[in-house]
C-alpha cells in the first residue's frame, strides 16, 4: 500500500478510536497485523499522530481550559478543584508508566494481547452498564480527591494494549458514581496531560525523530497528524452527545466482535 494512503488511513483510525472506549493503540497494532506493514517503520509516525488527537480536545474545550486557567490565576475554588482532580488522576499513570515502560513496549508487539483485552474490556463495560444506575451530572470540579485518584489508578489498566485509556477512565468514573457526560469529559481532559506526557517521553527516546530523519517522511507524518486532528475533532463532539443519551453498550459489543474476529484470524487460520 502506498505510504501516503497508509498515513492518511492510520490518521483516520487514530482520530476515530483515541477517545472512544475501543483502544486506539490496540487498533493501530491490529492494523499492523492485518495489513502486514512494518510496525517499527511506523512507530515514530504513531507517536506524532497522537498529538493531533490531543489538539482536537484542546480546540474543542478551549473555552473550558481558558476559563479554568483564568480562574486559577484568580484563585477561584472551582478552577482549583478542576486542576487538582486532573493532576491527581494523572499521577498514577505517570509513575507506573515510567516504572514499567519496557514491559509496555513488549506488549505492544502482541495482537493476541490486544484482542483479549478488547474482549475482556467489552464484557466489563456491559456489566457496568447494566449494574450501575444513571447518575446526576456534577462536573469535573465537583469530584472528590479520592474519586480522582481512583480514576487515575483505573486508567493504569490502559497500559495493557487493547484496554483503552478512555474506556478505563470512563468505566472507572462510572463505578465511582460519576455521570456519563462528566465521565466522558473527564476522560478527554485527563487525556491531555497523559497522552502529551507519554508522547514527549517517546519522542525523546527516538533520536531519528529528533534529528528529522524519521523512517516515515514528514509529508506522511503531516497528513496523518491532520487526519487524526480533524476526525478526532468530530468524534469528541459527537461522542459526549451520544453516550449522554444511549450509554456505552454499542462500543462494548464492537470491542467483543473485533477481539473475537482477531483471535479467530490469528489462531484459526
Amino acid at each position: 500500500m502506498d505510504t501516503i494512503v497508509t498515513a492518511i488511513l492510520l490518521g483516520i483510525l487514530e482520530g476515530l478510536t483515541e477517545f472512544l472506549p475501543v483502544s486506539s493503540t490496540g487498533h493501530l497494532i491490529l492494523a499492523q497485523a492485518w495489513f502486514g506493514y512494518d510496525p517499527a517503520q511506523w512507530r515514530q509516525f504513531n507517536i506524532i499522530i497522537q498529538l493531533g488527537a490531543i489538539l482536537a480536545v484542546v480546540v474543542t474545550y478551549f473555552k473550558t481550559f481558558w476559563n479554568m486557567g483564568m480562574g486559577l490565576l484568580r484563585g477561584e475554588r472551582a478552577s482549583i478543584m478542576f486542576v487538582r482532580n486532573i493532576l491527581l488522576a494523572f499521577l498514577p499513570a505517570a509513575v507506573i508508566g515510567l516504572l514499567i515502560l519496557d514491559v509496555i513496549d513488549a506488549m505492544l508487539e502482541s495482537p493476541a494481547v490486544v484482542a483479549t483485552a478488547l474482549i475482556v474490556g467489552g464484557i466489563a463495560i456491559l456489566v457496568l452498564e447494566r449494574t450501575i444506575p444513571t447518575r446526576e451530572e456534577q462536573g469535573v470540579e465537583a469530584l472528590s480527591w479520592r474519586a480522582a485518584i481512583g480514576i487515575g489508578c483505573v486508567q493504569c489498566l490502559a497500559m495493557i494494549p487493547g484496554t483503552s485509556r478512555s474506556g478505563a477512565t470512563i468505566m472507572g468514573a462510572l463505578a465511582m458514581g460519576v455521570g456519563r457526560k462528566t465521565a466522558a469529559e473527564f476522560s478527554f481532559f485527563l487525556a491531555v496531560p497523559t497522552m502529551l506526557g507519554a508522547s514527549v517521553v517517546k519522542i525523546f527516546q527516538e533520536p531519528d525523530l529528533l534529528a528529522g530523519t524519521a523512517a516515515i517522511g514528514w509529508t506522511e507524518i503531516a497528513l496523518g497528524f491532520i487526519a487524526s486532528f480533524l476526525v478526532a475533532l468530530a468524534v469528541v463532539r459527537a461522542f459526549v452527545a451520544y453516550v449522554s443519551k444511549r450509554g456505552f453498550a454499542p462500543f462494548a459489543w464492537y470491542r467483543i466482535l473485533v477481539g473475537a474476529v482477531t483471535l479467530i484470524w490469528l489462531f484459526g487460520f
